[in-house]
Parts: structure tokens; C-alpha cells; sequence
């Protein structure tokens, strides 16, 4: 095995268990939550299923491309192969969605009380299971193709037209079929980029706008709303983080499509990318969700103490 081969190995194994260490911790600090009835908010939900579905993508992609890295090119057969691509896309598009609906949610939750989207406060327990439904269930819809036209290496030698990758192949489905394909798919990105971009935008206009209003914040703010600014700030810094991976990831994918030489070099470079998401994503979030926690843990003691003084008089 070449040293470059080893490297890229060696690279691909540590970005995928630092990316599921990361994620699986932040899903540990939210069991401990549920077990010690930490009140949790309902964008919460969002970022559990954002979390998994960064698992997902991380398991169905980074392990077969580290074994690929090592040399193993043979190693998954056709129903797997439809499988890890069909559930990576997936877990790339719930990715997006959930990015998407935690920006909007949490555009709602810091919204004035006197503007129009204030009204949709008092709905947002009840609207975000569903979102999260909804979610997942187009991106499901619009990956099925996937699974149908993917093979593995020995099964696509056997039939014209196929474009082979480092473990798996892909049939042409035909120009028509693809072109749809390929609308539908820009269709659902743009769809979810849009809303991020545009809750992303109006949460920074009502920072902006509150700062101005507002000479001494650290004084005039409750705690309260030191949190939900906080937790604004923790969600701009995730999205502006996605975005950059995310349109860099699909400049280096629309490059690789385009130019008829594939320089293996710039597609684990464009597959590493993809994968930075999902690995910072959870530490990015780590450190808001621990603080968070500790405060409401330091609350909860603080008010069964003096429930107990209040007895003892």
C-alpha cells in the first residue's frame, strides 16, 4: 500500500470516529437530560434527529470510503450498496431539512411579540414533530431512484453505461430520468438552503436591531433572553458552518461531473468536505447544550434547597 493511500486511510478513520464520538456525546447529554427531567426546548427535537442523521451519513459513507482507502474495493455486494447510498443521501437531506427547520423555529422563538410570526409561538410544540415528519419523508421520496440504479463493481461490468466509484457503480438511467432526477434533487436543496438563508438573515436583522435598542444588554436582559440570544448565536454559527461546507462541497461535486479526468486526489478532497459537516457539527453544539445544562441542573438544586429551607421554617 502507497503512503498516500495510508494517509488518506488514516485521515477518513479519524474523521469518522471524531464525528461519531462527537455526536453520539451529544446525544448522551440529551438522554442525561431526559432522565434527570431537565426541561428541554422544542427545537431540541430538531437537533436529536439533526444528530442522527449526521450518524447516518458519517456510518454509510466514511467507513466504506476509510475501508476503500485501505485498498478494499470488493467488500460490499449489490443489496448493500443500494443500501449505503440510498440511506447516505437520505441522511445528507435530512441534514439540510433539520439545519433548515432549527434555523426557522428559532427565527419564530426570538421574533418580536408584536410582529406577525409571534402567534406561531405558542404552536411550535406542536408543529415541529410533524416538520420533522415531513422531513424525512421527502427526502426519502426523493432519493428512491438512488437505490434502483445503483449496483456493486462486479454487477455494473456486466452492463453499459455505468460509471464505476471506488466501491460501488451507478447505471445511467436514461436522459430523461435523469434530468428529472437531477431538477427534483436541486429543487429539495434550494427548497431547504432558501428557508436556512432567509431565517438565518432575519435572526441577524433582530440582533442587529435589539442591540441598537438596547445600550447595556448584559444589564437590561432577563436570563431568560440571555438564553434564547445565546442559543441564536449557537444556531447562526451552525448554519454559516453548513453553508460554507455545503456550497463548497457542491462546487467540487458539479467540477468532478463536469471534467472528463477524475483526479482521485480532489474526490476524497470533495468527500472529506462533505463529511466536515457532520463532524463539527456536534461540538459546535456541545458547548451551548452543557452550559444549558449545568444552568438548569444549578436551578433545579437551587430551588428544591430552598423548598427545603422553606419546610425546615
Amino acid at each position: 500500500m502507497a503512503s498516500r493511500d495510508l494517509a488518506t486511510g488514516i485521515f477518513f478513520l479519524s474523521q469518522t470516529a471524531l464525528g461519531i464520538l462527537g455526536n453520539s456525546t451529544l446525544l448522551c447529554c440529551f438522554i442525561i437530560s431526559n432522565i434527570t427531567r431537565i426541561r428541554t426546548k422544542p427545537t431540541d427535537l430538531i437537533v436529536k434527529h439533526l444528530t442522527c442523521s449526521s450518524i447516518m451519513l458519517l456510518l454509510c459513507k466514511g467507513i466504506p470510503q476509510t475501508m476503500s482507502a485501505f485498498g478494499q474495493t470488493y467488500f460490499l455486494d449489490d443489496f448493500t450498496c443500494r443500501l449505503v447510498f440510498y440511506f447516505h443521501r437520505v441522511g445528507r437531506g435530512v441534514s439540510l431539512g433539520s439545519t433548515s427547520l432549527l434555523s426557522v423555529f428559532q427565527f419564530i422563538t426570538i421574533s418580536p411579540g408584536n410582529s406577525k410570526w409571534a402567534q406561531l409561538k405558542v404552536r411550535i410544540p406542536r408543529i415541529v414533530g410533524p416538520s420533522l415528519g415531513l422531513c424525512w419523508s421527502i427526502q426519502l421520496l426523493v432519493n428512491v431512484l438512488i437505490p434502483i440504479y445503483m449496483t456493486d463493481i462486479w454487477g455494473g461490468r456486466n452492463v453499459t453505461g455505468v460509471k464505476e466509484f471506488e466501491y460501488c457503480a451507478v447505471a445511467y438511467p436514461g436522459r430523461v430520468i435523469n434530468i428529472l432526477n437531477v431538477m427534483l434533487l436541486t429543487f429539495n436543496d434550494i427548497m431547504f438552503l432558501g428557508l436556512m438563508m432567509w431565517a438565518s438573515g432575519s435572526m441577524v436583522f433582530i440582533l442587529i436591531k435589539h442591540k441598537q435598542r438596547v445600550k447595556h444588554i448584559h444589564r437590561s436582559l432577563s436570563p431568560r433572553s440571555s438564553l434564547e440570544i445565546r442559543a441564536t448565536q449557537s444556531i447562526l454559527t451552525l448554519v454559516s458552518t453548513f453553508v460554507v461546507f455545503y456550497v463548497t462541497s457542491v462546487v467540487l461535486t458539479f467540477y468532478l461531473s463536469v471534467i472528463d479526468v477524475t483526479f482521485r486526489w480532489l474526490s476524497n478532497a470533495n468527500l472529506a468536505m462533505s463529511a466536515c459537516f457532520p463532524v463539527f457539527c456536534p461540538f459546535l453544539l456541545l458547548r451551548h447544550y452543557i452550559s444549558v445544562f449545568r444552568l438548569c441542573c444549578a436551578c433545579s438544586y437551587k430551588t428544591a434547597h430552598c423548598a427545603c429551607v422553606v419546610r425546615e421554617h
